[in-house]
């Protein structure tokens, strides 16, 4: 049995016998961002890792939708009309509540730019 030294095990797992391994399907410009991007899908109820592109640590999220590459997983609870930081800066305002894990995409978020 080899150990892939690029995988993460991930701390939920249900038992020893049974560990759920997962490289990141998520990453996060700035610590403080309010949004991760996918780097591959992301299904529904799929507990998933994240990396911070700016130290390299991770976190880990249940997504409460299905993701497609290259769109936002949220990784805080905010308010409807509430600001949104990516890259350390405002990109936008929520247009509903969200959760951690929501999809995060042009039904809920008004972009900063118009």
């Amino acid at each position: 049995m080899s150990n892939n030294s690029q995988s993460t095990t991930l701390a939920d797992t249900h038992s020893p016998e049974s560990k759920e391994v997962s490289t990141h399907k998520f990453l996060i410009h700035h610590k403080g961002d309010h949004v991760g991007v996918a780097t591959s899908p992301i299904k529904e109820g799929e507990q998933v890792i994240g990396i911070f592109m700016d130290d390299n640590s991770e976190v880990s999220v249940k997504s409460r939708g299905d993701i497609p590459l290259g769109h936002k997983i949220s990784l805080v609870d905010l308010k409807s009309n509430q600001p949104v930081l990516k890259y350390g800066i405002q990109i936008g305002l929520t247009t509903t509540e969200w959760a951690v894990g929501d999809y995060v995409h042009t039904h809920n978020i008004k972009t900063a730019r118009w």
